[in-house]
């Protein structure tokens, strides 16, 4: 049955524009551009399905707190179709034979595409033994150690000359492990405040003013994960003033929330921190400007129980890929602080383009897509999540823009 939809807005070929749609089981069988029509921020919004090159699925080793059919269920009802699965796994997948075991999880029960990550250690630990890249090359997306930063310098040179052989990212958690000191939320005025052990902003763009210039050296394809900081924004912006191979991601919260929102409570605990308003303020402008190319989640979901010991004891993460759209066209395109043709091409073409993912067209049938409904306002309720975590600091935000349809290849994996 053909369900036509008129004045839609559209999201194709980096410009939103508005039109008509048919759509029909699961397919676009027809669209029309009215080029004299503008975005109006109401009604529909139809877009390519979303890419996140950031989220844990914790399958092998974790299951109680998330699965690959619990969170690609979540990426499909949050407009996504394609995520890459970060390496924070037991067993690490770190050859063949222990990639295959994810792989395996996810040609069964994956509803969205998923691409896993090698790791650049054995044992992902951030140190000794690199992997052997080259048996990895054809089953991964790219190589993390996420949650560890790769501490040596003569240890992270190594692993960008290997894997710059492969043509494959080297996505960094970039963390000095030095400069923690038992930290556990941004060593800012919350912190002082309330008698919390900080992390300093150095920490992080520290280890990444060092891959910068080794990457000069290696010619490694460099993705920084996560930047938080307003020194990271400026050190990524000169690189690629410099032609440095460099591209970076930020997450929802990092945009939206500082240390000024944080409260005595896990939902608010991640790693990297949640930073200063000023960093705040950097990254929204590193997102404008292109120095930031892309938005992801760091869905990382944990138990209940470990996300409940409160603001110093839980465990870091937070879950984001049944509200990411929402809460960024809430709180960033509406007010008008940043274009939705940026935050959409954040979400769908820099991440394809950057790790090799093919392409979208809406114009070409079969494709991925999703359909939002920009005028339905809601709260965000956790316990409504289809992931098995629930620790969101947008806990009860009011948001517009909800996920009404997910198409992969041509079928409906999420249906409002």
């Amino acid at each position: 049955m053909q369900n036509r939809l008129t004045n839609v807005n559209l999201y194709c070929k980096g410009k939103v524009s508005v039109g008509d749609v048919a759509l029909s089981d699961g397919r676009i069988v027809d669209i029309s551009v009215s080029p004299e029509k503008a975005f109006s921020m109401t009604g529909k919004l139809l877009i390519p399905g979303l890419v996140d090159v950031h989220v844990h699925l914790r399958e092998p080793g974790y299951f109680y707190k998330e699965s690959i059919r619990t969170g690609t269920e979540a990426a499909a009802r949050g407009g996504y179709t394609t995520v890459c699965a970060m390496p924070n796994l037991n067993p690490a997948p770190d050859t063949p034979e222990h990639v295959k075991m994810q792989q395996d999880i996810i040609d069964r029960d994956a509803v969205v595409r998923a691409y896993p990550y090698g790791c650049i250690t054995m044992g992902q630990k951030g140190a000794g033994q690199l992997c052997d890249y080259e048996s990895l090359r054809d089953k991964v997306i790219g190589f993390s150690d996420d949650g560890r930063g790769v501490q040596d310098e003569s240890t992270m040179r190594s692993a960008m000359e290997q894997i710059a052989k492969t043509g494959l990212i080297l996505a960094a958690h970039c963390e000095d492990d030095s400069l923690l000191r038992g930290g556990y939320i941004h060593d800012g005025e919350y912190a002082r405040i309330h008698g919390h052990r900080g992390i300093c902003s150095e920490s992080e763009w520290g280890p990444i003013k060092r891959d910068l210039r080794l990457v000069k050296e290696t010619g490694c394809r460099y993705h920084v994960c996560h930047v938080s900081t307003k020194e990271s924004v400026e050190l990524i912006r000169q690189a690629k003033r410099e032609g440095i191979d460099v591209t970076c991601e930020t997450g929802p919260h990092y945009l939206l929330l500082s240390d000024e929102s944080l409260q005595e409570d896990g939902r608010f605990k991640m790693n990297p921190p949640l930073r200063s308003k000023a960093d705040r303020e950097a990254l929204i402008e590193g997102l404008l400007d292109g120095t930031i190319d892309m938005i992801a989640t760091d869905h990382a979901p944990h138990s209940d129980e470990e996300k409940g010991r409160g603001l110093e004891k839980s465990l870091m993460g937070v879950v984001g890929l049944e509200t990411a759209l929402p809460v960024l066209y809430t709180g960033l395109v509406k007010p008008g602080i940043v274009p939705l043709e940026v935050i959409l091409r954040a979400m769908t073409d820099a991440p394809r383009e950057r790790f090799g993912l093919p392409m979208v067209d809406l114009e070409n049938d079969p494709c991925d897509f999703a359909l939002f409904d920009l005028d339905e306002e809601y709260l965000i309720d956790p316990n409504h999540f289809l992931s098995k975590g629930r620790a969101t600091p947008f806990l009860g935000w009011k948001v517009q823009g909800i996920c009404e349809m997910t198409v992969v290849g041509g079928k409906a994996v999420w249906q409002r």
